[in-house]
């Protein structure tokens, strides 16, 4: 039963999950393998920690469920569960507005490459935690998930220029918030 799951699309997936019998408990679970983890990572770089990520990620999921009752064609599931993902984070974002300030995460001390590398990682991290979630949402789909302009214009139900223009501004202040550290790292 699970080799025969394995082959189908996403389409006919979905369309199992309606029937909530054994089958689309494979379905779901076919999903779930194909997708978590794109989704986890998703959810984790738009929210910037793990706890709110799991459970975005964990909501998501359930959402996803609860919206597959209703039997519709599916034609890009995921973009449907990055969309899902996305109203979950947002909702998180709202909930909780705790920043963490990039100085926490700054100290010059000898360290490995890997140190540096870690730290770079963790500045980044925390740079785009201080953009608009609309700048950090499109930023993120576009960097992190490699969708086109186009898709995320759909995704999020915006303009093809509009995401440029949240992708260029979200880079511009990157550049800005990042500016004094990057200075700092290339005197060491």
């Amino acid at each position: 039963m699970q080799n025969e799951i394995e082959k189908l699309s996403d389409n006919e997936l979905f369309k199992l999950l309606s029937k909530k019998n054994r089958e689309s408990e494979y379905a779901f679970l076919e999903i779930y393998r194909r997708y978590s983890g794109r989704i986890y990572a998703y959810c984790k770089r738009f929210l910037g920690n793990r706890e709110d990520a799991m459970d975005a990620f964990q909501d998501t999921f359930v959402n996803f469920y609860k919206a597959a009752d209703e039997p519709k064609d599916m034609t890009n599931l995921p973009a449907y569960l990055l969309r899902i993902a996305r109203n979950v984070c947002l909702n998180f974002a709202r909930q909780s507005r705790t920043t963490t300030q990039l100085e926490d995460y700054m100290y010059f001390e000898n360290k490995s490459d890997q140190e540096e590398q870690d730290e770079l990682l963790g500045l980044i991290n925390t740079a785009l935690q201080q953009l608009p979630p609309d700048y950090r949402e499109a930023f993120i789909l576009r960097e992190y998930e490699g969708m086109s302009y186009q898709e995320i214009a759909e995704l999020l139900n915006i303009s093809l220029a509009l995401v440029k223009i949240r992708i260029f501004r979200a880079k511009e202040k990157l550049r800005e918030i990042l500016a004094p550290y990057i200075s700092e790292l290339s005197k060491m």
